[in-house]
């Protein structure tokens, strides 16, 4: 088969290998819809002097398993089972994993796919059965895709902070994570206000109910938030953007007692203790989400009737994948999706 490898400078290939066949724990599913993460861009970019990558990307993957190996264990191991990935695999005997958080295992080097092993930018793709998160038949591939990674995150950072209907979320960066955190805040009966320098995006978040929307080029966000918010900040800042900036606008517009959360990487975060210790503030880091995270998402979407394919604006083929990184690498519009 054929997969989607970066090979940096803003390169990729359709490179071959082998179909894969299920090891013993392990299940293979076709892959019916791939996501594209921002964070593929890192990859993307990378300078082409690194180490050349030798496994397919694609960390959001949903589809049908068709193989299962000796010794997978599970009720979603089995051949039909509709399901999403959860794309970590630990030792699975730690607490964290034991827990459902393999990405926070300490006792063995975890496996990413799409990173350390082959991902789902491909028609198939192996992984250990206990990663399987079952898709429910009202919910799309396409659905499934975006919750095994951009909008599970924005329900991970959620559940960190303890949103509620109460809350002002101001959510730094409106791209697939900051769009996924507008239409789950808004589903929770949270106000929105969501930030982004692009104007498309900035009229998508409006789209999906946002209650107010900020260009942050101005060089006044916090401010803009006061504004808005009667003097007083949001009580909640989601960042996903990964801009240095952005970071520095998030602390400067929560409200004393309020959450920052930071979601976005890319860049380094440093400010004075003075300054913001008699705020009361509470800043949160948030990696992903917890598998039975990924499937509360996937439960919360349904219950609401959220329509999580209004996410995609472009769905591509494995043979448009040069067009399909060229235009998701300009960060304007929605989510990108590889349909097999």
């Amino acid at each position: 088969m054929r997969g989607i490898v970066f090979r940096g400078d803003c390169t990729l290939e359709l490179a071959t290998v082998p179909d894969p066949t299920p090891e013993v724990g392990e299940v293979v599913v076709e892959i019916k819809a791939s996501g594209m993460c921002g964070s593929d861009l890192h990859f993307y970019r990378r300078p082409g002097s690194s180490p050349p990558p030798s496994v397919i990307a694609g960390h959001e993957p949903c589809g049908v398993v068709v193989a299962v190996g000796p010794g997978a264990m599970g009720p979603h191991a089995r051949i039909g089972a509709r399901v999403m990935v959860h794309h970590y695999s630990g030792c699975m005997g730690c607490p964290d994993c034991r827990s459902g958080w393999p990405q926070m295992c300490r006792t063995s080097p975890i496996t990413v796919y799409g990173t350390d092993a082959h991902g789902a930018h491909a028609p198939y793709m192996k992984v250990a059965a206990d990663t399987l998160v079952p898709l429910d038949e009202r919910l799309s591939f396409e659905a499934g895709a975006a919750i095994s990674c951009g909008t599970g995150t924005a329900w991970g950072a959620f559940e960190r902070i303890g949103l509620t209907g109460r809350d002002t979320v101001a959510i730094f960066g409106q791209g697939p994570v900051g769009l996924s955190a507008t239409l789950l805040a808004k589903a929770q009966g949270a106000r929105v206000i969501a930030l982004d320098i692009d104007e498309t995006r900035r009229n998508t978040a409006k789209a999906f109910g946002a209650d107010a929307v900020i260009d942050p080029r101005d060089g006044r966000v916090a401010d803009a938030v006061r504004e808005i918010t009667r003097g007083r900040g949001a009580s909640v800042v989601l960042e996903t953007s990964g801009a240095a900036a952005a970071n520095q606008d998030a602390l400067d517009s929560v409200s004393p007692w309020g959450t920052v959360c930071l979601v976005g990487i890319g860049s380094e975060l440093s400010f004075s203790l003075a300054k913001y210790l008699r705020s009361q503030l509470r800043i949160l880091t948030s990696w992903t989400m917890s598998i039975q995270g990924q499937r509360a998402c996937a439960d919360f979407v349904v219950q609401q009737g959220i329509d999580l394919d209004t996410l995609f604006t472009d769905r591509w083929r494995l043979d448009q994948a040069k067009e399909a990184y060229q235009a998701f690498n300009r960060q304007s519009g929605g989510k990108g999706v590889f349909l097999m």
